[in-house]
C-alpha cells in the first residue's frame, strides 16, 4: 500500500518564504482554480461506476490509514486546546475511530445512491416535432470555505466527486494538519483509480488571503459554499464576487404545545439538546405552552443532563426547586449556543409561539411536539424554515439521516438548494433540444 503523500496539494504553487505577496497568492489560487476547471471537465464525463470506484477507494484508504489521520487530528486538537478553544468547538474538530468509520460509511452510502448527472428533470415533444429534455449536469468548480470541521472535508469531496464536480477547499487553520492528510489521501485515491487528482484541491496553504482570492475568482469558480458560524458566512456573502449558496446558522426552536406527551417530549428534547450540542441542528430555544403538563419533567430532565437553562420569569415560576437557571435576555433568544445551553420561554398560544419563532429564527429548523393534528398542520403551514419537524428530534436535519448520503451544508436560502444539500443540489440543469431541421417562423 502506498504511503500518504504528506506534501501539501498546493505546495508547488507556493512561493518560498512564510508570507507570499498578494500577487503570488492570487496567481497561486488562480492556478489551482484553472486546474480544477480542467479536472471538472473530466469529472463531468466520468460514469457512475468510475465515480463510485473512487468513493469506495477513498473510504478504504481513510480506514486503512486511520492512525495517520488520528495523529494529525490530535495535533489540531491539542493546538486548539492550547489556544483556549471552547469544548464545543473542540468537539467539532475532533475525529475518533468511530467518526472515521462514519466518514467511510457515508462515502459508501454515496456510492450506493443514483448518479444525479444526466437524470431528466422534465421533457416533452413540441407540436413542431422538437424534442426537449432538461437534464441535470454538474455545477463545475465548487469552492467550499468552512472551519474546524475535518469531517466536512470528506463529505464535500465525496459529494462533489459523485455529482461530477471539482472542488476547492478552504478548511481553516484550526484543522490544518487533519485536512492536509485527508486531502492528500483523497488525491492519492483519485490518482489510483484514474480520475484527476485536481478534482480535489486545498488552498489552506494560502490562509485567509487565499480565501479572499477564491471569493473574487468569478469565472474560475462557479459557486461558493460557506459553512460555519455567522461571521464566516456573512463575510463570504458580503465580499464574494462568485455566486454563493448561503448556509445558515441554526437558531433552532422546539414548541412544546399543551397536548405534548411527557415521555415523548423528554426523549426528544434530551436528544435534540444533548446528543451533540456543538452542531447546527441542535435545539437552542424551547417554547413551552402555558397549558403543558410535560414542562416540569422536561426541564428537570434537561437540567439533570447538564443543560444550563436561560429562562423567562414565567418559566422560572414552574421550575422544580432543585433546578437552577439564569435569566434569559434578548441575546439568548437570538443566540446559537452550540453548547449545553438552552433558552426557554413560556407562551400562551400557537400564535405567540409562531410570532416568537418568526422574530428570532435563522430559517434552519423548527419543530413542534404535539398530539393535536390541527396544531401540527398549522405549524407546518406557517413556519417558513428549511426544515419543519413534527414529533421528532431536530437532529434529523442532516443529509446522512435524510438519505442524501452526506451534505455540503444546510442552505437557508430560498433557491434551488434549501435545507440539507446533497448530490442533486450540486447540479444545475441544461436544456437539450433535438430537431430534424425545424426553423422558427
Amino acid at each position: 500500500m502506498t504511503a500518504v503523500n504528506t506534501t501539501s496539494a498546493t505546495s508547488a504553487d507556493r512561493t518560498a518564504g512564510e508570507s507570499p505577496s498578494p500577487e503570488d497568492v492570487e496567481a497561486g489560487v488562480h492556478r489551482i482554480a484553472d486546474r480544477a476547471r480542467t479536472a471538472a471537465r473530466r469529472m463531468a464525463r466520468a460514469n457512475r461506476a468510475w465515480k463510485d470506484l473512487a468513493l469506495e477507494r477513498i473510504a478504504q484508504d481513510i480506514v486503512a490509514r486511520r492512525d495517520i489521520v488520528l495523529a494529525a487530528n490530535a495535533e489540531d486538537v491539542q493546538r486548539g486546546r492550547d489556544n483556549g478553544t471552547s469544548e464545543a468547538l473542540l468537539d467539532r474538530l475532533t475525529l475518533t475511530p468511530e467518526r472515521i468509520d462514519g466518514l467511510a460509511d457515508a462515502l459508501r452510502n454515496l456510492a450506493g445512491l443514483p448518479d444525479p448527472v444526466g437524470s431528466v428533470a422534465r421533457g416533452q415533444t413540441l407540436p413542431n416535432g422538437l424534442r426537449l429534455r432538461q437534464v441535470h449536469v454538474p455545477l463545475g468548480v465548487v469552492g467550499a470555505i468552512y472551519e474546524a470541521r475535518p469531517n466536512v472535508t470528506v463529505d464535500i469531496a465525496g459529494l462533489a466527486l459523485k455529482s461530477g464536480n471539482a472542488v476547492i477547499l478552504r478548511g481553516g487553520s484550526a484543522a490544518a494538519s487533519t485536512n492536509t492528510v485527508l486531502v492528500d489521501l483523497i488525491r492519492d485515491a483519485l490518482d489510483t483509480v484514474g480520475l484527476p487528482s485536481d478534482a480535489v484541491q486545498s488552498i489552506d496553504g494560502y490562509g485567509r488571503a487565499g480565501a479572499n482570492v477564491l471569493m473574487k475568482a468569478r469565472g474560475r469558480v462557479d459557486v461558493l459554499i460557506p459553512r460555519g458560524g455567522r461571521s464566516l458566512i456573512q463575510n463570504v456573502v458580503t465580499n464574494a464576487a462568485v455566486p454563493v449558496i448561503e448556509t445558515g446558522e441554526g437558531n433552532v426552536h422546539i414548541f412544546l404545545d399543551e397536548t405534548a406527551p411527557e415521555e415523548m417530549a423528554v426523549d426528544i428534547l434530551l436528544n435534540a439538546k444533548t446528543q451533540r450540542p456543538s452542531v447546527c441542528n441542535t435545539v437552542e430555544t424551547l417554547l413551552v405552552h402555558s397549558g403543558s403538563e410535560a414542562a416540569r419533567e422536561v426541564l428537570a430532565a434537561l437540567a439533570a443532563s447538564g443543560v444550563r437553562l436561560h429562562v423567562d420569569e414565567r418559566i422560572r415560576g414552574i421550575l422544580p426547586e432543585d433546578v437552577d437557571a439564569s435569566a434569559a435576555t434578548d441575546e439568548d433568544w437570538g443566540r446559537e449556543y452550540m453548547d449545553l445551553d438552552l433558552a426557554v420561554a413560556m407562551v400562551d398560544s400557537m400564535d405567540e409561539a409562531l410570532e416568537h419563532i418568526r422574530r428570532w429564527t435563522t430559517g434552519h429548523t423548527e419543530a413542534i411536539i404535539t398530539n393535536d393534528l390541527a396544531n401540527a398542520d398549522r405549524f407546518i403551514a406557517e413556519i417558513d424554515s428549511a426544515a419543519v419537524i413534527v414529533n421528532a428530534s431536530t437532529r434529523f436535519t442532516d443529509g446522512g439521516e435524510l438519505g442524501l448520503g452526506a451534505e455540503v451544508g444546510i442552505s437557508t436560502q430560498k433557491m434551488h438548494a434549501r435545507g440539507p444539500m446533497g448530490l442533486k443540489e450540486l447540479t444545475t440543469t441544461k436544456w437539450i433540444i433535438q430537431g430534424e431541421g425545424q426553423v422558427r417562423g
